[in-house]
């Protein structure tokens, strides 16, 4: 074989659900929810502002839980809001008071392929995009394609919308190794039985190609390398949280009981589009408590439609989720319930 798995900390080094500051070095945190842990975070690091938003988000996120679905958008997206300002700020990232976003109805019929949003260049979106290394630029999406792009509700996407291809490829061992040979070292992860074909690798975007050095699992790899140099640990681990910000380009996880994460297709699908999941989870919830702000009745129309379990689900799973990221990429820590955590 010619690469052997990375160890640190006495466990395989891997990918992080922080995108920007991960801290490869720290245990998981096992917690029922994320609140109290940020709350007392923030508090240590004397961050009274963000501390105050973070309390804000909060107070909406346990309002939305008791809210009709048409109500629930309005307080889960001022949730987001937030949960972003408390970001943004313990970050140290300038920002407006303006939301950075927009969005727009056309045509007659109830469809989630007339919903728009328009991402714009200054504001609190554009300031969470800048944060995540992604452009802050004039640019719209259907809520059809943004909700298309999220990992968390892909499945209940496809049993709505047959015709779209596959966006999202299960993985499984995600790692880092290093060259038996040389100091280079590479992100690898097995494809799931279902996907271990030359399909599927055909599918992947140009960054990947196929693992040889195992012949008993089938292996992706990023092609992108780092050094990586055992007694020069420090700096390695610097090496590799620049390159990490490369791997969660495309690689996406789920929030629940267990790590599950994701890597999505190429761009040669309508609809794909090439951002994290933070940033599209603000923007839909956005459009979404628009309709439920001005035309509630509206809103209610696409609860009879096809796509209402998709809405449902987005609507159940989106804070969760979201918040689950914006206290990971806050605090660089990961979070599992507690007796159900790989460590």
């Amino acid at each position: 074989m010619g690469f052997r798995e990375i160890h640190h900390k006495g466990k395989v080094l891997t990918i992080h659900k922080a995108v920007t500051e991960p801290h490869f070095d720290e245990k998981t945190v096992l917690v029922t929810d994320t609140w109290d842990y940020v709350d007392l975070w923030l508090k240590r690091k004397h961050l009274a502002k963000a501390r105050f938003y973070w309390g804000q988000a909060r107070s909406f996120y346990e309002a939305t839980k008791t809210l009709s679905k048409t109500a629930r958008p309005l307080t889960a997206y001022y949730c987001f809001l937030n949960a972003t300002k408390a970001l943004l700020l313990a970050k140290g990232q300038a920002f407006s008071d303006a939301h950075g976003v927009t969005g727009y109805t056309v045509g007659g019929r109830t469809s989630l392929s007339n919903e728009f949003v328009k991402f714009k260049t200054g504001g609190i979106l554009p300031a969470l995009c800048r944060h995540l290394g992604e452009p802050a630029n004039d640019v719209t999406y259907s809520l059809k394609e943004l909700l298309y792009n999220l990992a968390y509700i892909h499945r209940a996407f496809d049993l709505t919308y047959h015709s779209n291809p596959e966006l999202f490829v299960p993985i499984n061992a995600p790692a880092i190794v290093r060259s038996s040979n040389t100091h280079e070292a590479w992100f690898v992860a097995e494809l799931r039985e279902k996907y271990a074909n030359q399909n599927t690798l055909n599918r992947l975007p140009t960054a990947f190609e196929r693992e040889l050095g195992d012949d008993d699992r089938y292996l992706v790899r990023l092609r992108h390398r780092f050094s990586w140099r055992p007694q020069q640990k420090p700096a390695s681990l610097r090496r590799y949280q620049n390159y990490h910000r490369r791997i969660r380009r495309h690689v996406h996880y789920i929030c629940g009981p267990q790590r599950l994460w994701y890597l999505k297709r190429n761009n040669n699908v309508n609809g794909h589009i090439l951002r994290s999941q933070m940033t599209i989870t603000f923007a839909a919830m956005h459009k979404l408590s628009e309709l439920s702000r001005y035309t509630p009745d509206a809103l209610a129309s696409h609860f009879d439609c096809q796509h209402n379990w998709l809405l449902s689900e987005f609507l159940e799973t989106a804070p969760l989720q979201f918040i689950d990221e914006i206290s990971s990429e806050m605090t660089g820590r990961e979070f599992m319930i507690p007796g159900r955590a790989s460590r």
